[in-house]
């Protein structure tokens, strides 16, 4: 099942994807947000003889209402050793603020006092149930599906310090979205093409069995340390192909104007424009 959250009259609602369209599952009574439809932990509804809004007529949301944003760095080997960085032998775990959400199809508004941005294309996860102390043999039963996300990065201020936070967490820098695909519905243990494109050109292209740390091992190490609430994301890292991983003087860093969209198989793409 894919479902997002859209605008509509400016209030968010919740919706289903179905038939090339969007059904409104707010407008027909069964959940407010994404938020409340993930907490009533129940996907059984009635969506016969409801109308079906075109796609290309939906306006979209932010995928949920995150009590956090956890990202892991240096998830993919191949991008790891492109940094200039080694393989973690433990999750590496950092941050955004929730205000660094935002939405498919929104502009995100570069600050004009930095300059080397980044995109890294991530499959996220979107938390189901309260994870706490999670045994990684059952932390894919608090998962309630899995998005697209692209973690936008500063590089020039990210490694002022050791701690990556504040070239991360600028507004609008965890786009995420359109979808999310629910986990009855998405295998994180197959193989599934992660592609990142730069204007139409593709400059990532992966999968993400290539991951370092799998979807069930983070999940439970960042219980470990976070109580993780529903509706909370984790972006699970980059592949390789980011402009930072090329030679310094060869570096063409994202510019105001350009198209990323990251597409992932069985998921979706998600496409946002830099302004």
């Amino acid at each position: 099942m894919k479902l997002c959250s859209f605008t509509v009259n400016g209030s968010t609602h919740v919706g289903v994807f179905q038939n090339g369209g969007v059904i409104d599952l707010t407008a027909a009574g069964v959940a407010e947000s994404m938020n409340e439809l993930i907490k009533q932990g129940s996907l059984s509804f009635n969506t016969q003889n409801l109308p079906i809004i075109s796609e290309d007529r939906v306006k979209f949301a932010a995928v949920t209402e995150p009590s956090k944003i956890v990202c892991v760095g240096l998830n993919y080997k191949k991008h790891a050793e492109e940094t200039g960085g080694t393989p973690p032998a433990e999750p590496v775990i950092f941050s955004k603020f929730n205000d660094a959400l935002s939405p498919h199809a929104s502009a995100i508004k570069l600050p004009s006092w930095q300059r080397c941005f980044d995109y890294e294309a991530e499959l996220v996860i979107v938390m189901g149930k309260e994870a706490w102390n999670i045994p990684e043999e059952r932390a894919l039963d608090y998962v309630f599906g899995y998005t697209c996300g692209n973690d936008l990065s500063a590089r020039d201020c990210q490694f002022i310090s050791s701690q990556w936070l504040i070239g991360k967490t600028f507004p609008g820098f965890a786009p995420a979205g359109p979808y999310i695909v629910t986990a009855d519905s998405f295998d994180p243990f197959a193989s599934h093409r992660i592609t990142c494109r730069r204007n139409g050109e593709i400059v990532q292209d992966s999968d993400i069995d290539d991951m370092i740390f799998n979807c069930a091992q983070l999940v439970s190490y960042i219980s470990r340390y976070c109580r993780l609430s529903p509706g909370d994301l984790i972006f699970t890292g980059t592949p390789s192909g980011v402009v930072l991983g090329h030679e310094k003087g060869k570096r063409n860093w994202l510019k105001a104007g350009e198209t990323i969209s990251v597409t992932i198989e069985g998921i979706g793409t998600l496409e946002n424009t830099l302004a």
